[in-house]
């Protein structure tokens, strides 16, 4: 029996978590503009929390992974857990902006622990062969967490604007005692042992992100950072793009974005695995920027509601299709004793992404509504280069690339 199926009840426990974590994160969307208007809050500072998040997320992810590699990866989920369950509760009592920041940077910490201690849970459970499938799986809970998250605050906040957040307060103190009591821990004492004795492991967020570029999967860490950084950037303008030059409605860009989505996910669920072992990892990313980077830059000359959907379906394919490749090539990189700590870089690197992607979207936007799009394309295009200069390179040296 495959070590993905003996381990599929601890695999479900993982998707809830690191799923539970995404639609919390999703919940503020369509709530936000009913807390501006009772807290007095502008445009300018949801931007600004936004922004919190992702910051806090950065910061915490490097130690958090690296703490999962000495303690396991069972205690910093549950802490996680327990950190963004308190986060919800305090959202959902905010009398004041400031509390909403504390709130918004203790969940930046929270999933800053929840996301790469699952992500090295899943790579200490599964088979070299199996890996691409549990990624897939966990990627599509992130995704389907992105996707409904706004659709449960709307239909929660019916019963009052701030239920959402205690019943996702609720829901993540139910699940953090369930996997306090039935998840097992995945890594040995003497790999956590050894873990401690490690001096790199020791290294803070700064000079872990110097040291970086010296390790072998450094190029994967590049291309995390422009793949959060290019989907943050589209999503960021998406509806501005679409409001100003084609006139739709909130209900026209609410459909294309989930329908992007939901297919993605379906995707990573159902054939990922088949597209990972069929390719390798090194074709299907080189692929995947390529196909992204048109994609986007053909969203500049389509016209129209169902060329902007297609379009915009292939966009979040490729994107998704994409980051759970780099996720499996870069825990094939990394050794045992180091998955938390590659995981943890994986996404501060992702934070990295998504702090300035919404930042030079709305610069460049304010300059040409086309020139954030324009821009994200040039990025992707000269990540393909990138990509497939860095294969070359690996093989004319005779080093091994992950397929």
């Amino acid at each position: 029996m495959s070590l993905l199926l003996r381990n599929r009840g601890a695999m479900l426990l993982l998707m809830l978590n690191i799923f539970l974590a995404f639609t919390g994160i999703g919940l503020v969307v369509p709530i936000m503009p009913t807390y501006m208007n009772e807290l007095g809050i502008g445009g300018s500072m949801v931007g600004l929390l936004v922004a919190a998040f992702s910051l806090t997320q950065l910061l915490v992810s490097p130690f958090a992974g690296r703490l999962s590699d000495k303690m396991g990866r069972k205690k910093i989920i549950v802490g996680g857990l327990v950190v963004f369950a308190f986060s919800e509760l305090l959202f959902g009592l905010a009398n004041a902006s400031w509390v909403l920041f504390v709130s918004r940077m203790l969940g930046g910490i929270g999933a800053a622990m929840i996301m790469p201690a699952v992500m090295a849970y899943v790579a200490d459970t599964t088979s070299s062969e199996e890996r691409a499938k549990g990624m897939g799986f966990i990627n599509a809970a992130i995704t389907t967490g992105f996707i409904i998250g706004p659709g449960i605050g709307g239909y929660l906040a019916e019963l009052g604007i701030r239920v959402p957040f205690f019943v996702a307060a609720g829901a993540a103190g139910i699940v953090a005692v369930i996997t306090l009591i039935v998840l097992p821990e995945s890594r040995s004492a003497e790999l956590r042992e050894e873990a401690r004795d490690q001096k790199g492991n020791k290294d803070n967020l700064i000079l872990q992100l110097v040291r970086s570029y010296r390790e072998p999967y450094f190029f994967g860490l590049i291309i995390v950072f422009v793949l959060s950084f290019g989907l943050a950037n589209y999503e960021t303008v998406f509806g501005l793009f679409v409001d100003h030059k084609f006139g739709f409605t909130p209900k026209d860009i609410a459909f294309v974005l989930t329908f992007g989505s939901i297919a993605g996910a379906v995707v990573q669920v159902t054939a990922f695995s088949w597209i990972l072992n069929k390719f390798g990892e090194s074709r299907v990313i080189s692929a995947c920027l390529l196909v992204s980077g048109l994609s986007i830059l053909l969203t500049l000359f389509v016209h129209g509601f169902v060329a902007i959907v297609s379009v915009t379906f292939v966009v979040f394919l490729a994107m998704d299709i994409l980051r759970p490749a780099v996720g499996t090539q870069l825990s094939k990189m990394a050794d045992e004793t180091q998955q938390g700590l590659v995981m943890g870089m994986n996404s501060a690197y992702t934070s990295l992404g998504n702090i300035a992607g919404p930042i030079v979207a709305g610069i460049l936007f304010d300059m040409n509504l086309n020139f954030p799009y324009a821009a994200a394309a040039l990025v992707m295009f000269l990540s393909f280069l990138l990509s497939v200069s860095y294969g070359r390179r690996r093989r004319s040296k005779g080093i091994p690339v992950v397929r």
